[in-house]
């Protein structure tokens, strides 16, 4: 079975439907079966994005995208400097 990706938004949707199940006196890992992912799926969410409101959410995968970009611009600077570094010292 393909593994579905669930969007920021979907996540702090179903983690509120299943609040509301579980409200109702439903178990937790039966109203993420019927919602149609699993338990363990819900409690990784639920400490991720727990106390989240969408817009927050989407900020936080936006702010997670952009570091990781400068992660690698920095890494692939780093490596030039240390390559200009050696040319200079003439260790090549």
């Amino acid at each position: 079975m393909p593994r579905k990706h669930y969007k920021p938004e979907e996540i702090i949707k179903l983690l509120r439907l299943v609040e509301i199940e579980v409200g109702k006196g439903q178990t937790a890992g039966l109203a993420c079966k019927q919602l149609g992912f699993t338990e363990q799926s819900y409690y990784r969410w639920r400490k991720e994005y727990g106390g989240l409101q969408i817009n927050q959410a989407r900020r936080l995968k936006d702010l997670e995208k952009e570091n990781t970009r400068l992660k690698k611009l920095v890494a692939d600077l780093s490596l030039d400097k240390d390559i200009l570094n050696e040319a200079l010292k003439g260790n090549y």
